[in-house]
């Protein structure tokens, strides 16, 4: 298998009606240029899971930043987040019944993700308990334990995991910088196919073996971006 690839093959491995999970916190540590490829080739029906809807204007000007690209096109059929009031146009599509929005607390986001990329049955946390979170289709049930009840919310997982590292070996091997590190770990354990985007790709020993996050069997496939 090839591992090095363009930001335009990479976009073309997702297929319509995927699901797929972007790292990022606001569009910090998200995959811009894969991101904007998929929103030229317009691939539609999207599952997206992420912290966000992104932002209608980027930190240096640009028009529709991270995934808020791809929904603007109307490319998201369904979204997982954390966090939407960045972004109206979530708002708009969802009152016009044209988006389906999921939102989930982030530390359950996190977790569920975690407990997909483990191979666990779910997690038991009391946040949301009680409130319409409560009735949400990615929980289970209500379990009590110890007297305590808590809420058994599903695992989540991905087809594609859609991830961005500051450096990136021959290897795939991934380091994050500062706080672009966020959901992108934890989602490069939990989707069947993993494509990392490389700000910079850098040979073997460059990155210090023990700051390597991702480690490179995780990643399938890596899209060298250039400096962003």
């Amino acid at each position: 298998m090839k591992k090095f690839i363009s930001i335009e093959e990479a976009a073309r491995l997702i297929p319509e009606g995927s699901s797929v999970m972007f790292g990022g916190f606001m569009g910090c540590g998200s995959a811009h240029k894969i991101i904007g490829e998929l929103a030229k080739l317009g691939t539609k029906n999207l599952t997206v899971i992420c912290n966000d809807g992104g932002k209608p204007d980027g930190p240096d000007g640009s028009a529709y930043y991270g995934i808020a690209k791809l929904i603007h096109n109307k490319q998201v059929k369904k979204l997982f987040a954390t966090h939407v009031g960045l972004n109206p146009e979530i708002a708009e599509q969802m009152n016009a019944g044209t988006l389906e929005v999921v939102l989930i607390p982030q530390g359950s986001l996190a977790e569920m993700l975690r407990a997909g990329g483990a191979g666990l049955g779910g997690v038991l946390t009391p946040t949301g308990l009680g409130t319409i979170v409560q009735d949400a289709a990615h929980v289970h049930s209500v379990v009590e334990i110890d007297g305590k009840k808590y809420l058994l919310e599903r695992p989540l997982r991905a087809d594609f995991a859609v991830i961005n590292g500051y450096k990136i070996d021959r290897a795939g091997n991934v380091w994050y910088k500062g706080t672009t590190r966020n959901f992108n770990p934890v989602m490069a354990t939990a989707a069947d196919v993993v494509i990392a985007e490389a700000n910079h790709v850098v040979e073997l020993g460059a990155i210090e073996p023990e700051n390597i996050v991702t480690p490179g069997i995780l990643v399938d496939y890596v899209a060298h971006a250039g400096e962003v």
